[in-house]
Protein backbone atom coordinates (compact mmCIF):
# COMPACT_ATOMS: atom_id res chain seq x y z
CA UNK A 1 0.00 0.00 0.00
CA UNK A 2 1.21 3.54 -1.02
CA UNK A 3 1.80 6.06 1.58
CA UNK A 4 -1.63 7.96 0.14
CA UNK A 5 -3.57 4.96 0.26
CA UNK A 6 -2.60 4.54 3.52
CA UNK A 7 -3.10 8.39 4.83
CA UNK A 8 -6.91 7.95 2.89
CA UNK A 9 -7.56 4.64 4.61
CA UNK A 10 -6.33 5.47 7.81
CA UNK A 11 -8.32 9.06 7.93
CA UNK A 12 -11.49 7.39 7.05
CA UNK A 13 -10.93 4.66 9.91
CA UNK A 14 -10.25 7.76 12.46
CA UNK A 15 -13.40 9.11 11.19
CA UNK A 16 -15.15 6.37 11.56
CA UNK A 17 -13.67 5.55 15.16
CA UNK A 18 -15.38 8.58 16.06
CA UNK A 19 -18.62 8.15 14.96
CA UNK A 20 -18.77 4.70 16.18
CA UNK A 21 -17.70 6.35 19.96
CA UNK A 22 -20.01 9.08 19.95
CA UNK A 23 -23.18 7.45 21.01
CA UNK A 24 -21.33 6.16 24.27
CA UNK A 25 -19.26 9.18 24.70
CA UNK A 26 -22.89 10.71 24.97
CA UNK A 27 -24.34 8.43 27.32
CA UNK A 28 -21.42 8.22 29.69
CA UNK A 29 -19.84 11.68 29.28
CA UNK A 30 -16.50 11.39 27.73
CA UNK A 31 -15.08 13.24 24.90
CA UNK A 32 -13.91 11.93 21.41
CA UNK A 33 -12.11 14.92 19.20
CA UNK A 34 -10.19 14.36 15.95
CA UNK A 35 -8.03 16.81 15.22
CA UNK A 36 -5.05 16.86 12.85
CA UNK A 37 -5.10 13.28 12.09
CA UNK A 38 -5.19 11.92 15.83
CA UNK A 39 -8.41 10.51 17.53
CA UNK A 40 -8.40 11.82 21.87
CA UNK A 41 -10.79 10.15 23.30
CA UNK A 42 -10.94 12.00 26.98
CA UNK A 43 -12.11 10.55 30.36
CA UNK A 44 -12.96 12.72 33.73
CA UNK A 45 -14.42 9.57 35.11
CA UNK A 46 -13.95 7.36 37.05
CA UNK A 47 -10.55 9.22 36.66
CA UNK A 48 -8.41 11.73 34.10
CA UNK A 49 -7.72 9.39 31.06
CA UNK A 50 -6.86 9.74 27.86
CA UNK A 51 -6.78 7.22 24.62
CA UNK A 52 -4.93 8.23 21.67
CA UNK A 53 -4.85 7.08 18.16
CA UNK A 54 -2.82 7.99 15.79
CA UNK A 55 -1.39 6.97 12.22
CA UNK A 56 1.97 5.53 11.50
CA UNK A 57 2.76 5.88 8.18
CA UNK A 58 6.14 4.60 7.89
CA UNK A 59 5.04 1.11 9.07
CA UNK A 60 1.54 1.51 7.69
CA UNK A 61 -0.02 1.09 11.32
CA UNK A 62 -2.87 2.90 13.52
CA UNK A 63 -1.22 2.87 16.57
CA UNK A 64 -3.63 3.05 19.78
CA UNK A 65 -2.44 4.27 23.32
CA UNK A 66 -5.04 3.08 26.15
CA UNK A 67 -4.81 1.59 29.62
CA UNK A 68 -1.07 2.18 29.84
CA UNK A 69 -0.44 -0.19 26.79
CA UNK A 70 0.24 0.28 23.20
CA UNK A 71 -2.05 -1.81 20.32
CA UNK A 72 -0.75 -1.75 16.55
CA UNK A 73 -3.14 -1.88 14.05
CA UNK A 74 -2.38 -2.88 10.33
CA UNK A 75 -4.90 -3.04 7.07
CA UNK A 76 -6.46 -6.24 6.35
CA UNK A 77 -7.63 -5.90 2.92
CA UNK A 78 -10.17 -9.18 4.02
CA UNK A 79 -11.84 -7.21 6.53
CA UNK A 80 -11.37 -4.11 4.66
CA UNK A 81 -10.55 -2.84 8.29
CA UNK A 82 -7.49 -2.25 10.39
CA UNK A 83 -6.92 -5.76 12.70
CA UNK A 84 -5.12 -7.04 15.40
CA UNK A 85 -5.52 -10.43 16.28
CA UNK A 86 -8.84 -10.56 14.78
CA UNK A 87 -10.65 -7.11 16.36
CA UNK A 88 -10.97 -3.86 14.65
CA UNK A 89 -9.60 -0.87 15.53
CA UNK A 90 -13.81 -0.03 16.07
CA UNK A 91 -14.15 -2.82 18.54
CA UNK A 92 -11.02 -2.31 20.50
CA UNK A 93 -11.65 1.38 21.36
CA UNK A 94 -15.36 0.20 22.30
CA UNK A 95 -14.02 -2.39 24.29
CA UNK A 96 -11.11 -0.71 26.04
CA UNK A 97 -13.66 2.63 26.59
CA UNK A 98 -15.92 0.10 28.37
CA UNK A 99 -13.49 -1.64 30.17
CA UNK A 100 -12.25 1.96 31.85
CA UNK A 101 -15.58 3.46 32.70
CA UNK A 102 -16.24 0.45 34.24
CA UNK A 103 -13.72 -0.75 36.47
Amino acid sequence: MTEQEFRLKADDALEQAQRTLLPLADDEGFEVELQNGVLQVLFEEPSAMKFVVSPNAPVRQIWLSALSRSFKFSWSDDAAAFMLDGETLNAALDRLARQFLHT
